[in-house]
């Protein structure tokens, strides 16, 4: 009776697929491995909240607490380049509470910018984080912003330990990318849907408590506080507002031309079929015929 019984065992062994089965396909290239990374005080500065900001070698970590949260900017606007940072996030509930990393020229241009997002949304005990990627394009802050949100449940616990988080923006397209994983392609279909003025290096962490963990049902709660986000690995590399017109956009891919490699695009693909949680392109809420770049 011994031998069925290891035997079986041995069939249900080789048929349980080890964790990192549920990892994306490797893509292949890793464009965060061309770009140096910088000591956060050479490329950026404080933008608000400068006692909820503490500094080292290694990085940068801002908080959250019911007096104040924080936020950074980059010294300088780009027109195009790769933009990324490594992020640990806090742990627990975390509703309300979110923390980003993004483009945005909202100073240049208040009520009438353009902005792409990396965002995580905080969530409640148990409930894994939402990274929420968006573009709008020379929106308003009035409740008129056409956004458009793809939303990710990622394929580990971001809490652990520091993960590569990166925005590649360039004339032809936006890519967004996870430990140098493509996880949406946002291609440019018009100049009206796609933004083409320069923008700054943004990260901030903040109380969205009235949107941001499922619609606004939980909210911030301080006996939790203080809420930390920690930054390290800076990087942004590209043509500068103030570049020169001969300046060669960046590439998340081998293609000097732009685009991603087949490889790339099976890894995306991957994440999109097991990880993303929301595409506004396929939310029959949305009148998409104010975003045109849905259609086809």
């Amino acid at each position: 009776m011994a031998f069925p019984l290891i035997f079986l065992f041995a069939i249900l062994f080789f048929m349980v697929p080890p964790n990192n089965a549920y990892w994306p396909p490797s893509p292949g290239y890793w464009p965060s491995s061309k770009v140096r990374s910088m000591n956060f005080y050479r490329g950026c500065r404080n933008l608000w909240g400068p006692q909820h900001q503490s500094m080292d070698q290694h990085g940068l970590t801002i908080w959250l607490d019911r007096t104040s949260g924080s936020g950074f900017k980059s010294y300088r606007p780009f027109r195009s380049g790769y933009f990324g940072a490594s992020i640990k996030l806090h742990p627990g509930y975390t509703a309300g509470v979110i923390t980003a990393f993004y483009l945005s020229n909202s100073e240049a241009h208040p009520g009438f910018h353009d902005e792409v997002d990396i965002e995580f949304l905080g969530t409640t005990f148990g409930k894994p984080y939402t990274l929420q990627t968006n573009v709008y394009i020379r929106g308003s802050g009035d409740g008129k912003i056409i956004g458009r949100e793809m939303k990710f449940h990622l394929w580990f616990d971001p809490t652990k330990k520091f993960h590569h988080y990166a925005i590649l923006w360039n004339p032809k397209e936006i890519i967004f990318l996870v430990d140098d994983v493509p996880i949406r392609r946002y291609p440019r279909k018009s100049d009206a849907t796609f933004p083409l003025r320069p923008m700054w290096v943004y990260g901030s962490i903040w109380d969205a408590s009235s949107w941001a963990t499922e619609d606004g049902k939980y909210k911030a709660d301080y006996k939790y506080q203080p809420f930390v986000a920690k930054y390290t690995n800076f990087k942004a590399s590209g043509c500068s507002a103030y570049a020169s017109r001969w300046c060669r956009p960046a590439s998340a891919s081998p293609y000097r031309s732009g685009g991603l490699t087949r490889q790339q695009h099976w890894a995306m693909s991957w994440v999109q079929r097991h990880h993303m949680v929301y595409n506004y392109c396929q939310d029959p809420k949305r009148d998409h015929r104010l975003t045109p770049e849905c259609w086809g």
